[in-house]
C-alpha cells in the first residue's frame, strides 16, 4: 500500500539542533553513568543507593553529587570507561513488544528481542504494545532526550487503520488541536488515504507524540484504531526496513541530520550500514 506524503504536513525545524558546545564544568553522577552506557539514570541512582559507586575513593550514598572529568569514578570496583560516540539505529518494532528494558507484567520487550552484540540502547520516544513501525534507538541518553523534546519540533508521521466511515471534515478539525478528557493535544494533520468497506486508512502527522495520543484523539472523533504504524520520526524513515530488523544510521547521515555535535567524539572504524533481522 502506498503511503503518500502530506502536502501540508507540519513544518520540519532546522535539523542542526545539536550544536558543538564546551563541556560543562560538572555533571550529576547519575547522568555520567548513563552517558557511559552502563545503565539508565534510574538504575544509576539505585546502584548508588546500594553502595556500588565510588568517586575519588569514597562510596557514594546519594546521587546528588556533581563530578568532573578529573573525578575517579568506579562501579563495582571497576573504573568507568570513556563513553562511546553517539550512535543511532532505526528499528522496525513489531506488535507485541513493550518499549522498556524490564516489564513488571513479564511481557516481551523490544530490548529483549534485539540481536546480541549491540551496546546498551535506549529508545527515543515509545510505541505501545499494539503499535508498530519505526522506533529510533541510541546509546546516548543526552541525544535521546534532545530528540524527544517538543522544542525540537520533529514531526512524527503515522499510517493508521480505523473502524468507521471517515468524514474528511472531522479529520480537518484535528488541525486546530483537540481536548480529550481534559488533556489538550496539539495540531494533527490528517487525511484519508482510502476507505475499505467499514474500515479506512488515514495518514497523519504530529509534533508532540504524547502517550497514546493518536489512539485517543481518533477514538474521540469516532474512529477507533485497529492498527497503528509509525512511518517516520523527523528525517528518519521506516522505508523498507523489514519487521523486526535493526539498521544503524551511518556516521555521515547522523552528522548531516544532527550537526557536528551529534557525535561525542570523531567517528572511529567503519560506518557502513548493517541490517540485522531480530
Amino acid at each position: 500500500m502506498s503511503c503518500p506524503r502530506m502536502k501540508d504536513s507540519l513544518p520540519q525545524p532546522a535539523i542542526g539542533l545539536i550544536q558543538d558546545r564546551e563541556p560543562p564544568a560538572g555533571q550529576r553522577i547519575a547522568k555520567v553513568l548513563a552517558r557511559a552506557g552502563l545503565c539508565s539514570r534510574r538504575d544509576a541512582e539505585r546502584w548508588i543507593a546500594e553502595g556500588r559507586v565510588t568517586v575519588d575513593g569514597r562510596v557514594l550514598t546519594t546521587p546528588a553529587m556533581t563530578v568532573t572529568a578529573d573525578s575517579q569514578i568506579r562501579v563495582d570496583g571497576k573504573p568507568l570507561a570513556e563513553p562511546e560516540r553517539a550512535r543511532l539505529w532505526r528499528y522496525h518494532k513489531p506488535v507485541g513488544l513493550v518499549t522498556t528494558h524490564r516489564d513488571e507484567k513479564g511481557r516481551p520487550t523490544v530490548f529483549g528481542a534485539l540481536p546480541s552484540g549491540l551496546p546498551r540502547l535506549i529508545s527515543i520516544g515509545r510505541l505501545d504494545l499494539n503499535s508498530e513501525g519505526l522506533l529510533l534507538l541510541t546509546n546516548d541518553g543526552t541525544l535521546a532526550r534532545r530528540l524527544e523534546l517538543p522544542a525540537t519540533g520533529w514531526v512524527r508521521r503515522y499510517k493508521v487503520r480505523v473502524h468507521g466511515f471517515v468524514d474528511a471534515s472531522r479529520l480537518a478539525s484535528l488541525a486546530r488541536g483537540t481536548t480529550v478528557d481534559g488533556v489538550a493535544y496539539g495540531p494533527i494533520r490528517a487525511q484519508l488515504e482510502r476507505q475499505q468497506g467499514s474500515n479506512a486508512w488515514i495518514i497523519l502527522s504530529l509534533q508532540e507524540g504524547r502517550n497514546r495520543e493518536v489512539r485517543r484523539v481518533l477514538e474521540h472523533i469516532g474512529y477507533p484504531v485497529a492498527r497503528l504504524i509509525r512511518l517516520a520520526y523527523g528525517p528518519f524513515q521506516l522505508g523498507h526496513l523489514g519487521r523486526g530488523a535493526i539498521e544503524e544510521v551511518t556516521g555521515k547521515v547522523l552528522q548531516e541530520q544532527l550537526g557536528a555535535g551529534g557525535q561525542r567524539a570523531p567517528a572511529r572504524g567503519r560506518n557502513a550500514r548493517k541490517t540485522v533481522p531480530a
